[in-house]
């Protein structure tokens, strides 16, 4: 303005300013650009998998559909092997043993599929009739991924006068017990928060909240899971309306199936296990394992198993995993029923590695190893009023399975050896014809572009895993989670 004049310190603060707005878009330009490379790497990189993803596909489907025309090809050789196996003495009986076995597995396999068009999952009953249900996260290790599980556990559609939150920290050596935490500081009162002195395992956390919960029915959920809002009410439902309902399976699917190739595989074969066969145990009141992803428990059975679990001993040595199991195991021999609720669901993370993934099959392995065992020390007894046949079957089928690991792990070798054209052909033939149930299983609950994974699965299984039973079974006594520890 005329007549005024500009110091030299108005003029110094007007040239810094302009340097600091500056230096503040240059930033922000910079930041922009940051998020554009990010996306636009982020955008490649799933291009690139989309691009494997199919073209493991089309490779899966050239060996399943050559392995059927070569088995076409050579019937006169598989002709010619299996007259020669009947001449012999151990292949005439190995022929008969696998026969019998086969047709044990048919038969077994269509009174599933009866029992499963008759299931119906148990509907939500009102707020007034839910009982007092405390729920109990342990973690271990997890990160932010606590957080996200305490929260989605939080929005469930319950009322919050009946709902007890518990989150333990198992002597985590990462920042758990910082996000537990923060959940603590979103939360306030709604969330009671604990850490174990030291990293005891898993049993002894859960162990810890069962002495602290004040709730008719327990809850165990995984510290890598994400629930459903309806999850906890459709949970607990059954124990309302079945006074013998000692505990519930929940329905467990894959979180991270969004690229990698595992978990795809993974919650085909999840989708599987839970919708079909859990549906199928649940109608004879005898779900064998109630996944420690999603599961209840009425308190006073817990209670009265609690010494015996926390203090569970294999050749000589503290029960360190399978925790699910022996409680699912416990409450059966209770005379209890345990049930499957389909409409509870639960998203939980599972390995994208192969190391990953077998460390947790031989944890399961060894579990199902020692469980069962410890079954058939009940399950032939008269240990429940309801009818006992369902559950006497349930446990032949998988204790044949364990029986016959080694049996046809040395048959498998000796076909390898001395027919391996034979041996490769027939067996991509019998996993195009046997996986073709879970594809269509699949397909018909949530869409056919998924299914198709179950047919990778099972190759990945029957040359990459088919190990892992004999292994298990050889190893049962021995400790350790082996997976989520710090690398």
């Amino acid at each position: 303005m005329k007549g005024e004049t500009i110091t030299s310190n108005e003029f110094y603060n007007a040239e810094n300013e302009a340097r600091i707005d500056e230096q503040v878009l240059n930033n922000f330009i910079l930041r922009i650009n940051r998020l554009i490379f990010k996306q636009t790497f982020l955008n490649s990189a799933f291009a690139r998998i989309d691009k494997l993803n199919a073209l493991v596909l089309l490779g899966t489907f050239a060996l399943l559909f050559g392995g059927a025309y070569l088995a076409y090809e050579l019937q006169a050789e598989f002709e010619q092997f299996n007259l020669d196996r009947m001449n012999s003495t151990i292949g005439f009986s190995f022929m008969i043993l696998a026969g019998a076995l086969l047709l044990f597995k048919v038969a077994f396999f269509l009174y599933n599929v009866y029992l499963y068009f008759k299931y119906k999952p148990i509907e939500s009953v009102s707020d007034e009739q839910l009982p007092t249900v405390t729920v109990i996260v342990p973690a271990y290790n997890e990160g932010k991924l606590v957080w996200d599980t305490l929260l989605s556990i939080a929005a469930s559609d319950f009322p919050e006068q009946k709902l007890q939150l518990l989150a333990i920290d198992d002597g985590s050596k990462d920042d758990t017990w910082y996000w537990i935490q923060e959940a603590k500081k979103r939360l306030g009162d709604r969330l009671a928060i604990f850490q174990q002195p030291e990293n005891k395992g898993k049993r002894h956390a859960l162990y810890r909240g069962f002495n602290i919960g004040t709730g008719e029915i327990f809850v165990t959920i995984d510290s890598d899971s994400i629930v459903k809002p309806d999850t906890l009410r459709n949970l607990v439902s059954p124990f309302v309306t079945n006074e013998n309902c000692g505990a519930v399976a929940g329905n467990v699917q894959v979180l991270n199936n969004k690229q990698a190739m595992l978990p795809k595989m993974l919650n085909v074969s999840f989708v599987m296990s839970f919708e079909f066969i859990r549906s199928v145990e649940s109608m004879l009141g005898t779900v064998l394992c109630t996944p420690g992803a999603l599961a209840a428990y009425r308190s006073s059975a817990v209670f009265k198993c609690l010494p015996e679990w926390i203090n569970q001993t294999f050749m000589g040595q503290p029960s360190d995993i399978g925790e699910d199991r022996a409680m699912t195991n416990m409450i059966l021999k209770q005379g209890k029923q345990v049930l499957f609720q389909r409409n509870s669901y639960v998203l939980t993370n599972v390995p994208e590695t192969y190391t990953g993934l077998y460390k947790m099959f031989i944890r399961w392995g060894r579990s199902n190893v020692r469980e069962n065992l410890m079954m058939a020390k009940f399950v032939f007894t008269n240990f429940r009023k309801e009818a006992k046949a369902g559950a006497r079957l349930l446990y032949i089928n998988q204790f044949l399975s364990i029986a016959m690991a080694y049996p046809f792990l040395l048959f498998m070798l000796f076909f390898v050896a001395m027919h391996p054209v034979l041996f490769i052909s027939s067996t991509f033939a019998g996993i195009l014809i046997a996986s073709s149930f879970p594809v269509l299983f699949y397909a018909k609950r949530h869409g056919f572009s998924e299914s198709v994974w179950a047919y990778t699965y099972s190759i990945l299984y029957t040359f990459g895993l088919f190990w892992i039973m004999p292994y298990a079974i050889a190893t049962a006594g021995k400790r350790g989670w082996l997976t989520r520890e710090l690398s």
